[in-house]
């Protein structure tokens, strides 16, 4: 059985890897953390996306530009990391895919809602509250290449986290 997909698709290892110790809060890590943990989270999608058939109604190409969509996904990829380690109890696989069913519907959910599709995406929109400003919304741009677009995400993660600290 080949894991591998797309000739452009990268083997991911279902071992060996070190599990952190704690649950990923996207909110705390550094420029150089966030950094390397989204390329990780990027390998670990493309193969969940190949490896399940995932259609963009679930998993659409900018899910990188969706906060709800990174910490869905990274909590599923921690989750997946548990199960698949050599010392995980033989029933974790069944366990994760139990909950990655339940996971499915709620990223259904959240593409539904913020509009991300395979050739279009816009920033997720927010309601404010009474007395709050409106967030500027951004319009609706063609998605045309996503490994770039997701490489001048990266980017601009970068300065952000780093010009926050």
């Amino acid at each position: 059985m080949s894991l591998t997909g797309p000739a452009t698709h990268r083997e991911f290892p279902a071992g060996g890897r070190d599990i952190p110790d704690s649950p990923i809060n996207w909110l705390l890590l550094s420029a150089d953390e966030a950094r390397s943990e989204l390329l990780d989270l990027d390998r670990w999608v493309t193969f969940l996306r190949v490896a399940y058939g995932l259609p963009p109604t679930i998993v659409p190409p900018s899910w990188h530009r969706h906060d709800e969509l990174i910490w869905e996904l990274s909590a599923l990829h921690l989750h997946w990391l548990n199960s698949y380690h050599p010392d995980a109890p033989l029933s974790a696989p069944n366990h994760w895919h139990q909950d990655f069913a339940a996971a499915r519907v709620r990223l259904r959910e959240w593409v539904a809602t913020n509009g991300a599709r395979l050739d279009r995406d816009r920033p997720t929109r927010v309601t404010p509250w009474p007395g709050e400003r409106p967030a500027a919304v951004g319009g609706e741009v063609e998605v045309v290449d996503r490994a770039e677009d997701f490489r001048r995400f990266l980017e601009e993660d970068f300065e952000k986290r780093r010009n926050r600290s």
